[in-house]
């Protein structure tokens, strides 16, 4: 499997030049045009099966075996961020206002690519690989969509894997997560109803800000005093919206918020507590509220049969000694869609070399040791060979697990 990271080395140049042409054209989720294009003019470059326009901008490519056997899905994420890039001296900047790759989905675009030349030079003996461009990862659910547009079908999909780039870990550092990878993220809407007037007339009005720093205040006591301390939960309020003028009390506001949680149950009760705390506030002050939740991602589950896979091609292709387990993240991650419904999973691949490397995603300044890409494109291609021969009854010795 070294050959693997030869071949990738090979291309390094060329995925650099594919990464920085994506990092000066960002574009957000579900407009991916410009990048989808490069990508399915890639993969038809190659030879390999084609479809666009899976979940409105995603591209899926597929690699035929020589043999039937079982399909093993890659992924990688095209979207951008809508947040300016800050200055950081490098010569490839976002050129589009307000937009920035700031996930390295730039980076996992290019790393992708990579594999499926890799594994189109090298061939496919038995079984099908599948290749997922996916948009908009960053809050739109672009793989619902593309799952709904039948990526998993055709032929139907076994087992997936994926990959993020990590700033916390250096550079081709592999960290594994057992079990919940990236938490379940909804999303909450609160609209705090009182009424407006003067202020210099208080006692005539019910002061929605006033109403609403109670709420926010009291919501703090769902997880540090409602919850298990050892069942991870967070409730934040990350925007808050409401008043005029500098001397008026407010009628409304509005506060959105997130809640971040591992458990169902944990996600149900939270639910229904923010939910008894604002209208306990509300009635005690005279407003009223209106109430929304909004499921979002569910938890990225990763399989022990997966992970057992990401180990063994780490070890082949890197090296031992190169991967570690790492810790669950309360961030969100739609490729839970697709873990959902086939085993999978997602590793995180280290980019950190230094502190230009060091800020964390979606930071202004966040930017990638570019060191990464071919041992990110060897990784995928690597496990998509270990899945292909090793895996069924065809298999020629199975995906050991080791304790």
């Amino acid at each position: 499997m070294k050959r693997l990271l030869e071949a990738a080395r090979r291309l390094h140049g060329q995925m650099i030049e594919w990464r920085r042409d994506f990092h000066r054209h960002p574009e957000l989720g579900y407009e991916e045009h410009r990048t989808s294009a490069k990508v399915a003019d890639h993969l038809r470059g190659l030879g390999l099966e084609v479809r666009t326009g899976v979940g409105r901008t995603g591209v899926v490519g597929l690699l035929r075996g020589e043999r039937d056997g079982p399909t093993i899905l890659l992924r990688a994420d095209m979207d951008a961020l809508p947040i300016p890039e800050a200055d950081k001296g490098i010569d490839y900047m976002s050129e589009i206002e307000g937009k920035a790759h700031l996930c390295g989905h730039d980076a996992h675009t290019s790393m992708l690519m990579g594999a499926a030349q890799i594994l189109r030079e090298r061939g496919v003996k038995r079984g099908n690989v599948k290749f997922m461009f996916q948009p908009a990862e960053e809050g739109l659910a672009g793989a619902r969509a593309m799952i709904e547009d039948g990526v998993l079908d055709n032929p139907r999909v076994d087992a997936a894997v994926a990959l993020h780039v990590s700033p916390v870990h250096p550079t081709g550092r592999v960290a594994v997560i057992r079990g919940a990878g990236w938490a379940a993220a909804d999303r909450v809407i609160i609209r705090i109803i009182g009424r407006g007037g003067h202020a210099a007339a208080p006692h005539q009005t019910v002061d929605a800000v006033a109403v609403a720093a109670q709420v926010i205040t009291a919501l703090q006591q769902i997880v540090s005093r409602q919850t298990d301390p050892l069942d991870a939960a967070i409730v934040t309020i990350g925007r808050i919206a409401g008043g005029h003028a500098f001397n008026a009390i407010a009628p409304e506001v509005l506060l959105e918020g997130t809640v971040r949680t591992l458990v169902p149950e944990t996600q149900r009760r939270i639910r229904a507590a923010i939910e008894a705390v604002v209208q306990g506030v509300t009635a005690s002050f005279g407003a009223s509220y209106e109430y929304e939740y909004e499921e979002g991602y569910p938890v990225l589950v990763n399989s022990d049969e997966m992970n057992e896979l990401v180990k063994q091609a780490c070890d082949a292709t890197l090296g031992p000694g190169r991967w570690e387990y790492g810790r669950t993240s309360m961030g969100g991650e739609d490729f839970a869609f697709v873990a959902q419904r086939v085993p999978s999973a997602m590793f995180r691949l280290g980019t950190r070399n230094g502190e230009k490397t060091a800020y964390p995603l979606h930071h202004p300044m966040f930017n990638l040791d570019e060191d990464a890409l071919p041992i990110g494109a060897a990784l995928l291609a690597s496990m998509a060979v270990h899945y292909l021969e090793n895996a069924g009854p065809q298999g020629e010795n199975g995906i050991h697990r080791r304790p």
